[in-house]
């Protein structure tokens, strides 16, 4: 396959999204499944409820009334033998229903005196089925879903312990520049780092693991020895900055000496224009370009889809949104607008600069805006931040 040169942002993230396989999956326990990706169908375990259970605090009634009350039935302590006809138990929710019981009569609202207890009930009244949530062998969760909290609840629920979930990618971060200063107030021309401490989290919230972090100057063997090594122990490289062709951007020289196949290089979108997405053997490598804004565009255009393919994750199409203001783009190229939806719609943020990070911090998304003049009130696709 030729590389996509100046390609659309559309295309380019459809080449990341075809370009790539899932990685192999791992058992855990359930507990630890938060964001993480099931690589395959969970069945449930047994019954939910697994047995009929009061909803309501109350008395257990069996037969017309009134009832004796003859005891008390507690959540995890069934009731032994046959509630026989005009009796009553106390019942607390969640608690097993003793066979024979009519309905539950809610403590609020029964009349008791002198162990005798009275009040309105029909057939099952408050009463939670068996099953009625799920039968044991029904499909709870399929392969690509990514599980949240409620996800765990669910499944624990089911009797689950473990669960069969894709591996995380490993990325091997990889920073050049002889101008990145890493501590202190920036000072004799440097400039402080801003991408290390943010490329982590977002690549965590993406769902990958970051396995190393390596700061390079702007040399050749260097850029090679960081690559190769990324590669080594790592599915996805990213590397930020040197993905032009300036005189010391050294990542498509790089490229070609390791023999790695360029898929993507630069997109016809503002901001993150020279953004480059290659593959060495199975391992992927995402170029981001140097400034802030644009490395994490290039992030979401082409790296988000790559670790969705790796985690098994099916794709889907963008969500769409009215603007509140006209949007403009570049002739014949995509525009991703940082800003924010407020009250259902997108509201453009601030400090719009490909080198600026005040409107990265306060937003939470982009609009991706294709046509020259989008006027106030039309629809756009909204792009997330993870």
């Amino acid at each position: 396959m030729s590389a996509l040169i100046e390609g659309s942002w559309d295309i380019a993230r459809s080449i990341a999204t075809q370009s790539f396989t899932s990685l192999p999956d791992e058992l855990i326990e359930v507990k630890d499944g938060v964001g993480r990706t099931l690589s395959r169908d969970v069945q449930a375990l047994c019954d939910l409820p697994t047995y009929a259970t009061s909803a309501m605090d109350g008395y257990a009634v069996a037969g017309i009334g009134p009832w004796r009350i003859i005891g008390e039935v507690k959540a995890g302590l069934p009731m032994k033998g046959e509630l026989a006809e005009g009796y009553a138990v106390g019942i607390a929710t969640g608690a097993v229903i003793p066979t024979g019981t009519r309905g539950i009569i809610r403590w609020e609202v029964a009349t008791v005196s002198e162990n005798i207890v009275e009040g309105d009930v029909f057939e099952n009244q408050d009463i939670r089925p068996a099953a009625h949530e799920c039968k044991a062998g029904d499909v709870l969760a399929v392969a690509g879903t990514e599980l949240n909290p409620g996800s765990l609840g669910l499944l624990s629920a089911a009797g689950l312990d473990q669960i069969w979930v894709t591996r995380k990618p490993r990325v091997a971060l990889v920073l050049f520049g002889d101008e990145i200063q890493l501590a202190g107030v920036p000072s004799d021309g440097l400039v402080r780092d801003a991408l290390g401490p943010q490329l982590p989290g977002w690549l965590e919230k993406l769902g990958c693991e970051v396995v190393s972090t390596k700061f390079i100057s702007d040399e050749i063997s260097l850029v090679i020895q960081a690559i190769n090594d990324g590669c080594a122990n790592g599915d996805i490289v990213i590397t930020t900055g040197g993905t032009a062709h300036g005189p010391r951007d050294f990542l498509h020289d790089a490229l070609v000496h390791i023999d790695a196949q360029i898929l993507i290089d630069t997109v016809a979108v503002r901001p993150g224009h020279p953004m480059l997405l290659a593959r060495h053997n199975k391992c992927a490598l995402l170029g981001l370009p140097g400034n802030p804004q644009s490395a994490v565009v290039a992030l979401i255009s082409l790296g988000a889809p790559v670790i969705a393919s790796m985690l098994g994750r099916s794709g889907s199409e963008l969500p769409t949104v009215l603007t509140r203001s006209e949007l403009t783009a570049p002739a014949d190229f995509t525009r991703l607008i940082i800003g924010n939806i407020v009250d259902g719609q997108f509201e453009v943020g601030q400090y719009l600069g490909s080198a600026m990070l005040r409107g990265l911090a306060h937003a939470t998304g982009f609009a991706v805006v294709t046509k020259e003049v989008t006027s106030a009130g039309e629809s756009v696709r909204w792009l997330s931040l993870p």
